[in-house]
């Protein structure tokens, strides 16, 4: 009989590979928030404050006062916890009304509260399909989707991105069984919106549900905010769609809209939602809050859209190679592992936050700085920040060796404004 692997041994094995590539991945601790402003706890255990831009807080509302006041409010009545799953006793009336309230605001006739975006993705799969069943994803869907789609033992077929007609191929190509049509509305890594439309009929063509991940998108494209699929005019054509709580909203959790048979089909079957403790209704009231200043407050996203277009107009004059994305996901490729660490470091070295993303996140030769804005930016952080990139931009090859001695002596023209 052959020796059993040795999970140790495995995982040290994975621990050096990843470090070899230039993957390996540290948590950092943030000490205090400030708007944009982050302390932030370094490898000596001392700390500094550092502009942060690579934060989901798009529209600013993650310490916006009267969510911050309806969280507060609501854990002093009713404590923190739920108490138990939605189909047991844990529903609450905050929930209910964050439920409505989503709804109205998308404009479709249900939504189904969720403990993550991840939680949600697993949901609809699951419950919807089966071992004979086939769901096919653009080929950069969040990783959510793609272990869902394994999850649930369905046929997983991928196509090129944005691909509406590889799309359409592939469900011609797999005829038999229920088919899901699954793509992010605005794609995480790039910045780009799917072609909803093309996708809608490709789906409509071959009897296949469209779902969007609309987790980007919501609260800050379409019409007042409403997402990709509003931008797309497809709300008849997208019977399901998902929102997160964690990104634009600023809060924690997410929501799956669409037709009512298809919401009350998840929540009695689908064991995320059956089988986990409900979202705490401090954190829904906080969420509520939030959709109901995203829906009344547009001068955010009319902010947001001012800093995209400066933040690009700038990169250019500075010769940046970014990807093409009007939304406030604005990566810059640097394409090799190693340079866009050492780019990331030396920006924080002069005070910048912007994360370095690897494989497996984004394609191999394809890592890059993923800069996002918030509402909660100013025209000079952003200014700022573009002096800070091109210097690097300019110093990528120096700064890509095994260790970068200086960091901070390359950016010392750059550094961010008061």
């Amino acid at each position: 009989m052959s020796e059993r692997p040795d999970l140790h041994a495995r995982i040290a094995a994975q621990r050096e590979q990843r470090a070899a590539l230039g993957r390996t991945r540290v948590r950092r601790t943030i000490t205090r928030r400030d708007g944009m402003r982050v302390e932030v706890l370094t490898a000596d255990g001392t700390s500094r404050w550092l502009l942060n831009f690579c934060s989901n807080d798009y529209l600013g509302l993650s310490q916006q006062f009267a969510v911050v006041g309806a969280l507060q409010d609501t854990a002093a009545r009713e404590g923190v916890g739920s108490g138990a799953s939605h189909l047991v006793c844990g529903h609450h009336a905050v929930h209910e009304a964050l439920e409505h309230e989503l709804a109205d605001w998308i404009g479709a006739p249900r939504a189904l509260l969720f403990g993550s975006g991840f939680l949600a993705n697993l949901a609809v799969v699951q419950a919807l399909l089966g071992d004979d069943d086939l769901c096919v994803q653009d080929r950069l869907n969040h990783a959510s989707l793609v272990d869902a789609a394994r999850l649930a033992g369905c046929r997983l077929r991928r196509y090129p991105h944005a691909d509406a007609d590889g799309a359409l191929r592939q469900l011609r190509g797999n005829p038999d069984g229920a088919a899901l049509l699954a793509t992010d509305g605005v794609f995480s890594m790039d910045g780009d919106i799917a072609p909803l439309r093309e996708l809608a009929l490709a789906a409509h063509a071959q009897r296949a549900m469209l779902y969007v991940d609309d987790a980007h998108g919501v609260g800050v494209v379409g019409p007042d905010g409403r997402g990709s699929v509003a931008a797309a005019r497809l709300a008849s054509a997208a019977p399901l769609q998902l929102v997160t709580l964690g990104k634009a909203l600023g809060g924690y959790g997410a929501a799956v809209l669409g037709d009512a048979d298809v919401i009350e089909h998840l929540a009695e079957t689908a064991r995320p939602y059956v089988y986990t403790t409900a979202l705490p209704p401090p954190l829904a009231a906080a969420s509520l809050a939030a959709v109901k200043l995203a829906r009344r407050e547009g001068w955010r996203r009319d902010k947001l859209l001012a800093q995209v277009a400066q933040f690009r107009r700038l990169a250019a004059r500075r010769g940046l190679d970014l990807l093409p994305s009007d939304t406030p996901i604005q990566p810059l490729l640097c394409g090799d592992d190693a340079q866009a660490v050492a780019m990331a470091a030396a920006l924080e070295e002069h005070g910048f936050w912007v994360a370095a993303i690897r494989p497996p996140t984004v394609p191999e030769g394809r890592a890059r700085l993923r800069v996002t804005l918030s509402a909660l930016h100013t025209p000079e952080d952003i200014e700022a920040l573009v002096d800070a990139l091109a210097v690097v931009a300019d110093r990528a090859g120096d700064l890509s060796g095994a260790a970068v001695q200086d960091p901070g002596n390359a950016l010392r023209d750059a550094r961010p404004r008061p």
